[in-house]
């Protein structure tokens, strides 16, 4: 078929891969938009803190090699490329770079399980911004539609909260208390894309998969005004409202994110987890989906079915 897809352009926010990235990749971030001097500089020592770097680029890197091997098998063999929205390989290369090698159709996958105009229509937006610089008859691209509630992405999920459930102390395990995180976004942009309606049904699903009956909601990662509203609570909060009410153990989900970065590995495992320690709370955070096999099974199953292969 002349429309029949012929590569996979997977999507990612992206980071600095070393110390003398990170000023340029927030300058990238921020495009003149003012932020105090204070907090900017807050941001740079989260970087340096968890060594100098984001490991987005090189998880996104495998999760394109996973679902490449995962399309070899079952077909179509399709070759997977990588567009960064904030860092190399910025989309718009990747796209020129896509046309200049003859592609003509591809299945667009951003790396979001929660669409809004963050996490999916600016993807959108600086796709097609490449793709108008092409000329006339620009690369084509379909997106997969919404997986946050998909069967494979739950089972995922629940792999991965089942095993940190594992690292809770047996006796302690049972009431240990489960938080699912994302990241926070302004409220009228919330509502306008149903952002926090699908982060609780995602919780809930995975929560259905294990037979698990309480667990709770808090954000992270906010920018922007402190006198703009966002979602709330954030997870400090939220840990100290849990402290409060005598949890012991908490085990932390990062529901909103697929691979690991700042915001995971700063914002969670440090600044988090320093709360809960001085709280008496013991933090156990899930794995991101990464690489996990189920994963790269919806991956595939997701690029099969936007090339009418799958149901």
């Amino acid at each position: 078929m002349s429309d029949a897809p012929d590569s996979v352009l997977l999507l990612a926010y992206g980071g600095p891969t070393g110390p003398d990235e990170i000023r340029p990749f927030l300058d990238g971030v921020l495009r003149g938009r003012p932020v105090p001097p204070a907090r900017y500089e807050q941001v740079v020592r989260n970087y340096l803190t968890v060594g100098g770097a984001s490991p987005i680029n090189r998880l996104t890197m495998l999760q394109a090699e996973g679902l490449r091997a995962a399309l070899a098998a079952v077909g179509p063999a399709l070759p997977v490329y990588v567009g960064m929205r904030h860092w190399r390989p910025f989309i718009s290369e990747t796209v020129e770079s896509m046309a200049r090698e003859g592609r003509r159709r591809a299945v667009g996958v951003i790396l979001a399980p929660h669409p809004s105009e963050v996490s999916r229509d600016s993807y959108v937006h600086a796709v097609d911004e490449a793709r108008a610089r092409l000329g006339p008859d620009p690369l084509a691209v379909d997106y997969v539609p919404d997986w946050s509630d998909h069967a494979l992405f739950i089972e995922a999920v629940a792999a991965r909260v089942s095993g940190t459930l594992e690292t809770v102390p047996e006796p302690r395990r049972r009431d240990a208390s489960l938080v699912f995180t994302a990241h926070s976004i302004p409220v009228p942009m919330a509502r306008a894309s149903g952002y926090a309606e699908q982060v609780a049904k995602t919780a809930g699903l995975v929560c259905r998969r294990l037979g698990l009956g309480a667990w709770s909601i808090a954000y992270q990662s906010r920018s922007g005004n402190p006198a703009d509203p966002w979602l709330e609570p954030d997870i400090l909060d939220a840990l100290r409202t849990l402290a409060g009410r005598g949890a012991r153990d908490v085990v932390v989900v990062p529901v909103g994110f697929v691979s690991d970065h700042v915001e995971v590995l700063y914002d969670l495992d440090i600044a988090a987890r320093g709360v809960a320690q001085d709280l008496g709370i013991g933090f156990h955070r899930a794995g991101t989906v990464g690489d996990h096999p189920v994963f790269l099974q919806l991956l595939a199953h997701l690029v099969r079915q936007a090339a009418r292969i799958a149901p």
